[in-house]
């Protein structure tokens, strides 16, 4: 499941889709991962945590990641899996944080956190990718995108269908996706997967009890620069009652990034209190 970039224009623009081949599960995860996200892309984002009373607390970020070799269309030169820099620009207690993924399509992920009150980087382990992700509903792993190769799949539904905005029904494949190490935290999910673009609109996140902890919803889609867009979507965790909005507020495709700008170093040049006014 890959949650950035996030969603797309209102689903009334998605167009009447073809009648679908048939799919193994597989295959459809893969019509998932490899489904056109750009080249690269820049995007600015809001993010809204919401605790079990409905308090809410507002973070600005913003988004750049870069498509590895691996990918459709990729140039050679494109590193060898795909790159993520998150910097959170708003408000000032989280000012700085940055986060760096750095995926290996032969080899384990790497993720990296700047802290900037402690002034160093730290290491994310394999063992805490399921954990928070600085304190929202998502999860490192929901952020920097799973391991294809930690997952089992299984085509649950062919003929799913998905209620949008515009209260009609798409066709839509219901698949579970189940970890392979059993131990984990999160080691299955259940996720609804549109057919004509192959977005992940829905997915419903298990814990090692069985018991359904957690809900990915997505609320719009657009279609920007002619790549189908999340841009407004959540993760509820039904267990704890806390929800985190997440609203892609500008994305450009194709800009031009380059590898450079997911550096060790840039991690952290990146994280540097920058003037200029605050959001409002």
């Amino acid at each position: 499941m890959r949650l950035v970039p996030v969603c797309l224009a209102l689903l009334t623009a998605i167009p009447a889709s073809r009648p679908p081949l048939a799919l193994t599960a597989d295959q459809i995860a893969r019509q998932v991962r490899d489904r056109d996200t750009g080249r690269d892309s820049r995007a600015e984002l809001r993010m809204k945590l919401f605790d079990r009373r409905g308090r809410a607390r507002e973070r600005a970020l913003t988004l750049l990641t870069l498509r590895g070799r691996q990918a459709p269309g990729a140039p050679e030169t494109a590193p060898d899996g795909d790159r993520l820099l998150i910097r959170f620009t708003y408000p000032n207690d989280i000012r700085g944080t940055a986060f760096l993924a750095w995926k290996h399509p032969k080899g384990e992920d790497e993720r990296f956190l700047f802290l900037p009150s402690l002034g160093r980087v730290r290491r994310i382990a394999g063992s805490e990718a399921q954990e928070s992700f600085v304190g929202s509903d998502f999860s490192y792993e929901d952020i920097g995108g799973r391991d294809f190769d930690d997952y089992s799949y299984a085509l649950l539904d062919e003929n799913a269908s998905w209620s949008g905005p515009d209260r009609a029904p798409h066709p839509a494949y219901r698949l579970e996706s189940r970890r392979k190490d059993r131990s984990v935290e999160f080691p299955r999910v259940v996720s609804l997967v549109l057919k004509d673009t192959f977005l992940v609109i829905q997915a419903d996140i298990f814990n090692r009890r069985d018991e359904k902890q957690k809900v990915y919803a997505v609320k719009r889609v657009e279609q920007i620069q002619r790549i189908w867009t999340v841009t407004e979507s959540s993760m509820s965790n039904v267990l704890e009652q806390t929800r985190t909005e997440l609203v892609v507020e500008k994305i450009e495709y194709n800009t031009g990034v380059t590898e450079d700008a997911f550096s060790r170093r840039a991690l952290e040049a990146a994280s540097r209190p920058r003037g200029g006014a605050t959001p409002e």
